[in-house]
């Protein structure tokens, strides 16, 4: 087994190479003075089961264009079998036509993953789950809940503690996590007038005296979690965390949680931590390294990946 990292997140290819006890491939992925992308791989890989640990996140392009290349170059050195582990699937919310004469990016961007020689996908927390059938080849979607649970396990204790959806599209993936935790279940009913504004308009469920806690797959600008946090404390919360897959925090959203009544955000290192994340008291950062790590090992050795679902 060999695995291979492109820029996107390093930190996070290091620590799953650790938990594997499998050293990354030595490679070079850099740039001419045009910002084209070079790729050499510097070890063998004939023959050799390849998994290419690399997040579409921001830059999304160029680090989409990465793993395409990387790709390319396993596929052109007579690897056996190349394995894409994408735990950030950039162009996810453009899984569907949102006006007329719109792309459907998602499926685009599925199509050039598999045209590049990828032979299989092992992502986490896809936006929209249809999005697997976008791929036509074996794609396994898994989820950050039990890792997210074990975390709200430890950290909440008293069992006063409601999770909430903050939307109405997200009330099935907060619905496995109150079942999990045996909470009860909320759901923030929220207006969107235009793209990145969000409005909160009414409180499902009675939230009084409970510790909430908001689930979702993504963080953008964070208006959706700070305007969640607001209603759910003047209905009576007592206090408001939020727990999401992937944080992609962009244009000052970090400082906006910061500044926010959000007692804690926590995040995966699906996508690497800038400068401003790492500096914002309230949010907090748990590792899918073992998750990610443990799918690995098992399409390695043709175990069933499903059971790490659980």
């Amino acid at each position: 087994m060999k695995l291979v990292t492109g820029n996107s997140n390093r930190a996070l290819a290091e620590a799953v190479a650790s938990y594997l006890e499998v050293p990354l491939t030595d490679c070079t992925v850099k740039r001419f003075n045009d910002k084209e992308i070079f790729v050499e791989i510097h070890e063998n890989v004939r023959g050799e089961d390849v998994f290419i640990l690399q997040s579409t996140s921001y830059p999304a392009n160029d680090n989409l264009m990465e793993l395409l290349i990387l790709s390319d170059a396993l596929r052109r050195s007579s690897a056996r079998r190349i394995t894409a582990v994408i735990p950030y699937f950039g162009y996810a919310r453009q899984d569907r036509k949102s006006a007329s004469r719109t792309p459907i990016s998602a499926k685009l961007v599925a199509n050039l993953i598999t045209e590049a020689g990828v032979n299989r996908v092992i992502t986490l927390d896809l936006h929209a789950a249809q999005i697997q059938g976008f791929f036509d080849i074996p794609t396994d979607n898994l989820y950050g809940a039990p890792v997210m649970v074990r975390d709200i396990q430890e950290h909440y204790t008293n069992g006063n503690v409601m999770i909430v959806s903050p939307d109405v599209g997200g009330v099935a993936r907060a619905r496995a996590t109150a079942q999990r935790i045996g909470a009860d279940l909320a759901i923030v009913d929220k207006r969107r007038p235009k793209a990145g504004v969000s409005e909160v308009m009414n409180i499902i469920g009675d939230v009084a005296g409970h510790a909430c806690i908001l689930i979702d797959d993504i963080v953008d600008s964070g208006g959706t979690l700070v305007n969640a946090a607001e209603a759910l404390l003047k209905a009576g919360a007592t206090e408001v965390s939020a727990y999401i897959t992937h944080g992609v925090l962009s244009d000052g959203a970090a400082e906006r949680i910061a500044a926010s009544h959000l007692k804690e955000l926590v995040i995966t290192d699906s996508i690497i931590a800038t400068d401003a994340v790492k500096a914002a008291k309230n949010i907090r950062r748990i590792s899918i390294a073992p998750l990610m790590g443990e799918a690995i090992a098992r399409t390695a050795s043709e175990q069933s990946v499903s059971s790490l679902l659980d």
